[in-house]
Protein backbone atom coordinates (compact mmCIF):
# COMPACT_ATOMS: atom_id res chain seq x y z
CA UNK A 1 0.00 0.00 0.00
CA UNK A 2 1.38 3.42 -0.98
CA UNK A 3 1.48 6.34 1.42
CA UNK A 4 -1.73 8.31 1.62
CA UNK A 5 -0.01 11.23 -0.07
CA UNK A 6 3.44 11.64 -1.48
CA UNK A 7 5.64 14.54 -2.48
CA UNK A 8 8.05 14.18 -5.38
CA UNK A 9 10.66 16.94 -5.55
CA UNK A 10 10.97 18.41 -9.02
CA UNK A 11 12.36 21.91 -8.71
CA UNK A 12 13.78 24.29 -11.28
CA UNK A 13 16.14 27.00 -10.02
CA UNK A 14 14.51 30.42 -9.79
CA UNK A 15 11.44 29.11 -11.60
CA UNK A 16 7.95 29.78 -10.30
CA UNK A 17 5.29 27.52 -11.79
CA UNK A 18 1.70 26.57 -11.07
CA UNK A 19 0.51 28.75 -8.20
CA UNK A 20 4.00 29.87 -7.32
CA UNK A 21 6.05 26.84 -6.41
CA UNK A 22 9.68 27.86 -6.12
CA UNK A 23 12.92 26.09 -5.37
CA UNK A 24 13.88 25.57 -1.77
CA UNK A 25 16.72 28.11 -1.94
CA UNK A 26 17.94 27.72 1.66
CA UNK A 27 18.49 23.99 1.22
CA UNK A 28 20.81 24.71 -1.75
CA UNK A 29 22.90 27.13 0.22
CA UNK A 30 21.69 30.13 -1.79
CA UNK A 31 21.37 33.29 0.30
CA UNK A 32 17.88 34.72 0.52
CA UNK A 33 16.38 37.76 2.16
CA UNK A 34 13.33 36.01 3.59
CA UNK A 35 14.43 36.64 7.15
CA UNK A 36 14.70 40.37 6.37
CA UNK A 37 11.04 40.70 5.45
CA UNK A 38 9.49 43.31 7.70
CA UNK A 39 6.50 41.59 9.25
CA UNK A 40 3.55 43.84 10.08
CA UNK A 41 2.02 41.75 12.82
CA UNK A 42 4.50 41.66 15.65
CA UNK A 43 2.86 44.19 17.94
CA UNK A 44 -0.85 43.40 17.68
CA UNK A 45 -3.17 40.97 19.40
CA UNK A 46 -3.18 38.08 16.94
CA UNK A 47 -5.66 35.80 18.72
CA UNK A 48 -8.91 37.71 18.35
CA UNK A 49 -11.17 34.70 17.77
CA UNK A 50 -10.92 32.45 20.78
CA UNK A 51 -10.64 28.70 20.22
CA UNK A 52 -13.44 26.68 21.77
CA UNK A 53 -12.61 23.56 23.75
CA UNK A 54 -12.26 20.43 21.63
CA UNK A 55 -15.23 18.92 23.45
CA UNK A 56 -17.59 21.56 22.02
CA UNK A 57 -19.55 19.98 19.13
CA UNK A 58 -19.27 21.47 15.66
CA UNK A 59 -22.31 23.14 14.15
CA UNK A 60 -23.72 20.98 11.35
CA UNK A 61 -23.46 23.91 8.93
CA UNK A 62 -20.92 24.47 6.17
CA UNK A 63 -20.49 27.49 3.95
CA UNK A 64 -24.27 27.88 3.41
CA UNK A 65 -27.07 27.89 5.96
CA UNK A 66 -30.67 26.82 5.66
CA UNK A 67 -31.52 30.51 5.88
CA UNK A 68 -29.56 31.04 2.65
CA UNK A 69 -31.56 28.38 0.83
CA UNK A 70 -34.90 29.64 2.17
CA UNK A 71 -34.06 33.11 0.83
CA UNK A 72 -33.10 31.71 -2.58
CA UNK A 73 -36.24 29.58 -2.88
CA UNK A 74 -38.32 32.66 -2.19
CA UNK A 75 -36.56 34.95 -4.66
CA UNK A 76 -35.19 32.74 -7.47
CA UNK A 77 -38.22 33.21 -9.75
CA UNK A 78 -39.27 36.74 -8.85
CA UNK A 79 -36.34 39.03 -8.06
CA UNK A 80 -32.89 39.90 -9.37
CA UNK A 81 -30.07 39.06 -8.95
CA UNK A 82 -31.39 35.69 -7.77
CA UNK A 83 -33.27 35.06 -11.04
CA UNK A 84 -30.09 35.34 -13.11
CA UNK A 85 -27.94 33.57 -10.52
CA UNK A 86 -30.31 30.62 -10.39
CA UNK A 87 -30.56 30.52 -14.19
CA UNK A 88 -26.76 30.34 -14.42
CA UNK A 89 -26.74 27.43 -12.00
CA UNK A 90 -29.45 25.61 -13.96
CA UNK A 91 -27.62 26.17 -17.26
CA UNK A 92 -24.28 24.87 -15.99
CA UNK A 93 -23.28 21.57 -17.54
CA UNK A 94 -21.92 20.58 -14.12
CA UNK A 95 -25.25 20.85 -12.32
CA UNK A 96 -27.24 18.38 -14.39
CA UNK A 97 -28.69 15.13 -13.06
CA UNK A 98 -26.72 13.05 -15.57
CA UNK A 99 -23.32 14.74 -15.11
CA UNK A 100 -20.67 12.24 -14.11
CA UNK A 101 -17.30 12.72 -12.46
CA UNK A 102 -14.07 10.97 -13.35
CA UNK A 103 -12.07 10.06 -10.26
CA UNK A 104 -8.40 9.14 -10.37
CA UNK A 105 -6.39 6.91 -8.06
CA UNK A 106 -3.87 9.67 -7.38
CA UNK A 107 -4.50 13.38 -7.86
CA UNK A 108 -1.33 14.60 -9.55
CA UNK A 109 -0.30 18.25 -9.60
CA UNK A 110 2.96 19.94 -10.55
CA UNK A 111 4.90 17.12 -12.21
CA UNK A 112 4.37 13.69 -13.72
CA UNK A 113 5.10 10.81 -11.36
CA UNK A 114 5.75 7.11 -11.67
CA UNK A 115 3.13 4.94 -9.97
CA UNK A 116 3.40 1.16 -10.09
CA UNK A 117 5.79 1.42 -13.03
CA UNK A 118 3.58 3.72 -15.10
CA UNK A 119 4.03 7.43 -15.73
CA UNK A 120 1.05 9.47 -14.63
CA UNK A 121 0.81 13.10 -15.74
CA UNK A 122 -1.00 15.98 -14.12
CA UNK A 123 -4.69 15.20 -13.69
CA UNK A 124 -5.73 17.54 -10.89
CA UNK A 125 -8.35 19.14 -13.09
CA UNK A 126 -10.41 15.96 -12.60
CA UNK A 127 -10.59 16.75 -8.89
CA UNK A 128 -11.32 20.42 -9.51
CA UNK A 129 -14.21 19.53 -11.79
CA UNK A 130 -15.32 16.64 -9.60
CA UNK A 131 -15.73 18.84 -6.54
CA UNK A 132 -17.50 21.53 -8.59
CA UNK A 133 -19.91 18.98 -10.06
CA UNK A 134 -20.88 17.58 -6.66
CA UNK A 135 -21.25 21.08 -5.24
CA UNK A 136 -23.48 22.34 -8.04
CA UNK A 137 -25.65 19.23 -7.97
CA UNK A 138 -25.96 19.63 -4.19
CA UNK A 139 -27.05 23.26 -4.62
CA UNK A 140 -29.81 22.25 -6.99
CA UNK A 141 -30.99 19.59 -4.56
CA UNK A 142 -31.13 22.08 -1.70
CA UNK A 143 -32.87 24.74 -3.79
CA UNK A 144 -35.27 22.55 -5.76
CA UNK A 145 -35.88 19.75 -3.20
CA UNK A 146 -35.34 17.21 -5.98
CA UNK A 147 -33.62 14.14 -4.55
CA UNK A 148 -32.33 13.06 -7.95
CA UNK A 149 -29.70 15.80 -7.79
CA UNK A 150 -28.55 14.66 -4.35
CA UNK A 151 -28.47 11.05 -5.47
CA UNK A 152 -26.20 11.92 -8.37
CA UNK A 153 -23.94 14.11 -6.26
CA UNK A 154 -23.57 11.36 -3.66
CA UNK A 155 -22.90 8.81 -6.39
CA UNK A 156 -20.12 11.04 -7.70
CA UNK A 157 -18.59 11.58 -4.26
CA UNK A 158 -18.75 7.86 -3.51
CA UNK A 159 -16.81 7.20 -6.73
CA UNK A 160 -14.02 9.46 -5.51
CA UNK A 161 -13.93 7.77 -2.12
CA UNK A 162 -13.77 4.33 -3.73
CA UNK A 163 -11.10 5.29 -6.28
CA UNK A 164 -8.80 8.00 -4.97
CA UNK A 165 -6.15 7.06 -2.43
CA UNK A 166 -3.76 10.02 -2.49
CA UNK A 167 -2.41 13.29 -3.80
CA UNK A 168 1.04 13.48 -5.38
CA UNK A 169 3.28 15.40 -7.77
CA UNK A 170 5.99 17.86 -6.80
CA UNK A 171 5.50 20.34 -3.96
CA UNK A 172 2.36 21.52 -5.77
CA UNK A 173 0.78 18.54 -4.03
CA UNK A 174 0.09 21.05 -1.27
CA UNK A 175 -2.07 23.13 -3.59
CA UNK A 176 -4.03 20.07 -4.70
CA UNK A 177 -4.59 18.98 -1.11
CA UNK A 178 -5.66 22.44 -0.05
CA UNK A 179 -7.92 23.49 -2.91
CA UNK A 180 -9.70 20.24 -3.59
CA UNK A 181 -9.75 19.20 0.05
CA UNK A 182 -11.82 22.21 1.02
CA UNK A 183 -14.05 21.98 -2.04
CA UNK A 184 -14.89 18.30 -1.60
CA UNK A 185 -15.51 18.92 2.10
CA UNK A 186 -17.96 21.74 1.36
CA UNK A 187 -19.84 19.61 -1.15
CA UNK A 188 -20.08 16.74 1.31
CA UNK A 189 -21.29 19.00 4.10
CA UNK A 190 -24.16 20.20 1.90
CA UNK A 191 -25.22 16.60 1.28
CA UNK A 192 -24.85 15.13 4.75
CA UNK A 193 -28.57 15.49 5.52
CA UNK A 194 -29.62 13.65 2.37
CA UNK A 195 -31.28 10.48 3.64
CA UNK A 196 -30.23 8.55 0.56
CA UNK A 197 -26.56 8.80 1.52
CA UNK A 198 -25.91 5.55 3.34
CA UNK A 199 -24.41 6.35 6.78
CA UNK A 200 -21.55 3.95 6.13
CA UNK A 201 -20.78 5.69 2.85
CA UNK A 202 -20.85 9.10 4.53
CA UNK A 203 -18.49 7.79 7.20
CA UNK A 204 -16.22 6.52 4.42
CA UNK A 205 -16.31 10.00 2.87
CA UNK A 206 -15.27 11.56 6.18
CA UNK A 207 -12.43 9.06 6.54
CA UNK A 208 -11.36 9.73 2.95
CA UNK A 209 -10.93 13.43 3.68
CA UNK A 210 -9.01 12.60 6.85
CA UNK A 211 -6.67 10.17 5.08
CA UNK A 212 -6.12 11.76 1.67
CA UNK A 213 -6.28 15.54 2.21
CA UNK A 214 -5.90 16.46 5.87
CA UNK A 215 -2.42 14.90 6.42
CA UNK A 216 -1.08 16.90 3.46
CA UNK A 217 -2.79 20.06 4.73
CA UNK A 218 -1.20 19.69 8.15
CA UNK A 219 2.18 18.77 6.70
CA UNK A 220 2.29 21.98 4.69
CA UNK A 221 1.22 24.21 7.55
CA UNK A 222 3.72 22.60 9.93
CA UNK A 223 6.66 21.66 7.68
CA UNK A 224 6.07 23.54 4.37
CA UNK A 225 8.50 21.24 2.55
CA UNK A 226 11.34 22.04 4.98
CA UNK A 227 11.67 25.60 3.71
CA UNK A 228 11.79 28.92 5.46
CA UNK A 229 8.27 29.52 6.73
CA UNK A 230 7.94 32.63 4.54
CA UNK A 231 9.06 30.83 1.39
CA UNK A 232 5.65 29.99 -0.07
CA UNK A 233 3.20 32.64 -1.23
CA UNK A 234 0.10 33.31 0.82
CA UNK A 235 -2.26 31.29 -1.39
CA UNK A 236 -0.48 28.08 -0.37
CA UNK A 237 -1.13 28.59 3.32
CA UNK A 238 -4.64 29.91 2.77
CA UNK A 239 -5.90 26.95 0.76
CA UNK A 240 -4.54 24.50 3.32
CA UNK A 241 -6.15 26.49 6.14
CA UNK A 242 -9.45 26.44 4.23
CA UNK A 243 -9.21 22.69 3.80
CA UNK A 244 -8.32 22.12 7.46
CA UNK A 245 -11.32 24.17 8.59
CA UNK A 246 -13.76 22.62 6.10
CA UNK A 247 -12.63 19.08 6.92
CA UNK A 248 -12.89 19.82 10.63
CA UNK A 249 -16.51 20.88 10.11
CA UNK A 250 -17.69 17.96 7.97
CA UNK A 251 -15.89 15.35 10.09
CA UNK A 252 -17.12 16.90 13.36
CA UNK A 253 -13.54 17.36 14.53
CA UNK A 254 -13.25 20.49 16.63
CA UNK A 255 -9.54 19.80 17.15
CA UNK A 256 -8.87 19.93 13.42
CA UNK A 257 -11.05 23.01 12.96
CA UNK A 258 -9.12 24.70 15.78
CA UNK A 259 -5.83 23.98 14.02
CA UNK A 260 -7.11 25.89 11.02
CA UNK A 261 -8.40 28.97 12.80
CA UNK A 262 -5.34 29.08 15.05
CA UNK A 263 -2.97 29.08 12.06
CA UNK A 264 -5.12 31.72 10.35
CA UNK A 265 -4.41 33.99 13.30
CA UNK A 266 -0.93 33.13 14.51
CA UNK A 267 0.62 30.50 12.22
CA UNK A 268 4.13 30.95 10.89
CA UNK A 269 3.36 30.81 7.15
CA UNK A 270 2.12 33.55 4.86
CA UNK A 271 -1.32 32.02 5.30
CA UNK A 272 -1.62 33.95 8.56
CA UNK A 273 -4.22 36.64 7.88
CA UNK A 274 -1.89 39.46 8.93
CA UNK A 275 0.74 38.13 6.51
CA UNK A 276 -1.57 37.26 3.62
CA UNK A 277 -2.80 40.85 3.98
CA UNK A 278 0.65 42.26 4.40
CA UNK A 279 0.35 45.97 5.16
CA UNK A 280 -2.59 47.84 6.67
CA UNK A 281 -2.90 51.50 5.66
CA UNK A 282 -5.73 52.39 8.02
CA UNK A 283 -6.73 54.83 9.35
CA UNK A 284 -5.15 57.03 6.67
CA UNK A 285 -6.57 54.90 3.86
CA UNK A 286 -9.30 52.27 3.73
CA UNK A 287 -6.77 49.90 2.16
CA UNK A 288 -4.67 46.90 3.13
CA UNK A 289 -2.03 45.47 0.78
CA UNK A 290 -1.89 41.76 -0.06
CA UNK A 291 1.34 39.81 0.19
CA UNK A 292 0.98 38.86 -3.48
CA UNK A 293 -0.07 42.30 -4.80
CA UNK A 294 3.32 42.99 -6.37
CA UNK A 295 3.58 39.52 -7.85
CA UNK A 296 0.54 39.26 -10.11
CA UNK A 297 -3.16 39.89 -9.84
CA UNK A 298 -4.32 36.34 -10.53
CA UNK A 299 -2.84 35.08 -7.29
CA UNK A 300 -3.90 38.19 -5.43
CA UNK A 301 -7.51 37.52 -6.43
CA UNK A 302 -7.04 33.88 -5.49
CA UNK A 303 -6.11 35.05 -1.99
CA UNK A 304 -9.18 37.29 -1.80
CA UNK A 305 -11.36 34.31 -2.69
CA UNK A 306 -9.70 31.95 -0.23
CA UNK A 307 -9.90 34.40 2.69
CA UNK A 308 -13.59 34.86 1.87
CA UNK A 309 -14.12 31.09 2.02
CA UNK A 310 -12.28 30.84 5.35
CA UNK A 311 -14.24 33.71 6.85
CA UNK A 312 -17.57 32.26 5.70
CA UNK A 313 -16.79 28.75 6.96
CA UNK A 314 -15.80 30.15 10.35
CA UNK A 315 -18.87 32.40 10.39
CA UNK A 316 -21.04 29.29 10.16
CA UNK A 317 -19.43 28.11 13.40
CA UNK A 318 -19.99 31.41 15.20
CA UNK A 319 -16.44 32.72 14.66
CA UNK A 320 -16.19 36.16 13.06
CA UNK A 321 -13.08 36.71 10.97
CA UNK A 322 -14.87 39.26 8.81
CA UNK A 323 -14.51 41.59 11.80
CA UNK A 324 -10.92 40.55 12.59
CA UNK A 325 -8.66 43.52 13.26
CA UNK A 326 -11.47 46.01 12.69
CA UNK A 327 -12.54 44.56 9.31
CA UNK A 328 -9.05 44.00 7.91
CA UNK A 329 -10.43 41.74 5.16
CA UNK A 330 -12.68 44.56 3.97
CA UNK A 331 -9.66 46.83 3.54
CA UNK A 332 -7.91 44.05 1.67
CA UNK A 333 -10.91 43.72 -0.64
CA UNK A 334 -10.94 47.46 -1.25
CA UNK A 335 -7.23 47.43 -2.11
CA UNK A 336 -7.42 44.50 -4.54
CA UNK A 337 -10.61 45.80 -6.14
CA UNK A 338 -9.13 49.26 -6.67
CA UNK A 339 -5.99 47.74 -8.23
CA UNK A 340 -7.89 45.41 -10.53
CA UNK A 341 -11.00 47.27 -11.64
CA UNK A 342 -10.04 50.95 -11.72
CA UNK A 343 -7.16 53.06 -13.03
CA UNK A 344 -6.65 54.68 -9.64
CA UNK A 345 -3.41 54.31 -7.72
CA UNK A 346 -2.91 52.80 -4.29
CA UNK A 347 -0.10 53.05 -1.73
CA UNK A 348 2.46 50.24 -1.85
CA UNK A 349 4.99 49.00 0.68
CA UNK A 350 8.09 47.33 -0.78
CA UNK A 351 8.14 43.58 -0.31
CA UNK A 352 11.48 41.74 -0.41
CA UNK A 353 11.00 38.13 -1.42
CA UNK A 354 14.39 36.90 -2.63
CA UNK A 355 17.96 38.19 -2.67
CA UNK A 356 18.20 40.97 -5.26
CA UNK A 357 14.46 40.71 -5.91
CA UNK A 358 11.72 42.81 -4.45
CA UNK A 359 8.35 44.24 -5.40
CA UNK A 360 8.22 48.01 -5.41
CA UNK A 361 4.70 48.40 -6.75
CA UNK A 362 1.58 46.70 -8.01
CA UNK A 363 2.27 44.11 -10.71
CA UNK A 364 1.90 45.72 -14.15
CA UNK A 365 -1.36 45.45 -16.05
CA UNK A 366 0.35 43.56 -18.84
CA UNK A 367 1.67 40.95 -16.40
CA UNK A 368 1.25 37.57 -18.09
CA UNK A 369 3.47 35.18 -16.15
CA UNK A 370 1.86 32.69 -13.83
CA UNK A 371 -1.29 34.40 -12.60
CA UNK A 372 -1.96 37.23 -15.02
CA UNK A 373 -2.82 40.91 -14.79
CA UNK A 374 -5.82 43.17 -14.28
CA UNK A 375 -9.48 42.95 -15.27
CA UNK A 376 -9.90 39.21 -14.66
CA UNK A 377 -13.33 38.01 -13.65
CA UNK A 378 -13.35 35.76 -10.62
CA UNK A 379 -16.36 34.61 -8.59
CA UNK A 380 -15.02 36.03 -5.33
CA UNK A 381 -16.64 39.41 -4.72
CA UNK A 382 -20.28 38.79 -3.86
CA UNK A 383 -19.42 36.94 -0.64
CA UNK A 384 -17.52 39.79 1.08
CA UNK A 385 -19.58 42.56 -0.50
CA UNK A 386 -22.94 41.32 0.75
CA UNK A 387 -21.57 40.31 4.14
CA UNK A 388 -20.11 43.71 4.87
CA UNK A 389 -23.00 45.61 3.28
CA UNK A 390 -26.01 43.65 4.51
CA UNK A 391 -24.80 41.89 7.66
CA UNK A 392 -22.21 44.32 9.00
CA UNK A 393 -24.08 47.37 7.63
CA UNK A 394 -20.89 48.94 6.33
CA UNK A 395 -21.44 52.16 4.39
CA UNK A 396 -21.16 52.37 0.60
CA UNK A 397 -18.24 54.75 1.07
CA UNK A 398 -16.25 52.04 2.85
CA UNK A 399 -17.24 49.49 0.17
CA UNK A 400 -16.67 51.72 -2.85
CA UNK A 401 -14.19 49.52 -4.73
CA UNK A 402 -15.60 46.19 -3.61
CA UNK A 403 -18.90 47.32 -5.08
CA UNK A 404 -17.16 48.27 -8.33
CA UNK A 405 -15.58 44.82 -8.47
CA UNK A 406 -18.88 43.09 -7.74
CA UNK A 407 -20.61 45.03 -10.50
CA UNK A 408 -17.75 44.48 -12.97
CA UNK A 409 -17.79 40.71 -12.50
CA UNK A 410 -21.59 40.65 -12.58
CA UNK A 411 -23.71 37.72 -11.49
CA UNK A 412 -21.21 35.05 -10.55
CA UNK A 413 -21.01 31.62 -12.10
CA UNK A 414 -19.00 28.70 -10.79
CA UNK A 415 -16.71 25.96 -12.07
CA UNK A 416 -17.02 25.72 -15.84
CA UNK A 417 -17.82 29.42 -16.29
CA UNK A 418 -14.32 30.82 -16.06
CA UNK A 419 -10.82 29.68 -17.00
CA UNK A 420 -10.68 25.99 -18.02
CA UNK A 421 -7.44 25.61 -16.07
CA UNK A 422 -6.85 25.66 -12.33
CA UNK A 423 -7.63 29.34 -11.75
CA UNK A 424 -11.24 28.89 -12.81
CA UNK A 425 -11.76 26.35 -10.03
CA UNK A 426 -9.99 27.95 -7.06
CA UNK A 427 -13.40 28.83 -5.59
CA UNK A 428 -16.72 27.05 -6.04
CA UNK A 429 -18.51 30.23 -7.09
CA UNK A 430 -22.20 31.17 -7.46
CA UNK A 431 -21.63 33.82 -4.81
CA UNK A 432 -24.34 36.17 -6.08
CA UNK A 433 -27.01 33.49 -5.87
CA UNK A 434 -25.87 32.25 -2.48
CA UNK A 435 -24.92 35.45 -0.63
CA UNK A 436 -26.93 38.33 -2.10
CA UNK A 437 -29.21 39.95 0.46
Amino acid sequence: MRKIYCIVAAFVLFSFVGCGDGIDLPSLGVETDLNKIILPDNNINLIQVELKDNSVPMEKVGIHSEEDFARIREKKDVEEPWITGYQMLKESSFSQKETDTYPVAYIVRGAAVTIDGATVGENYINAARGASIAYQQALRWKIENDDEYAAKAVENLNKWVQTCVGVTGNSNVSLAAGLYGYEFAIAGQLLREYRGWDPEDFLAFQQWLLKVFYPANKDFLVRHHDTNHLHYWANWGLCNIASTIAIGIVTDRRDIYNEGIEHFQSGVTNGRLRRAIYHDYSPEYNFAQWQESGRDQGHTLMCVGLVGVICQLAWSQGDDFFAYDDNLFLRGCEYAACCNYTEETVPFTTYIWQKHNQWNGISPEEQTVVGGGKWMKRAIWALPYYHYKSIKNISDEKLKYTKIATEYVGVEGGGGYYDPNSGGYDVLGFGTLMFAR
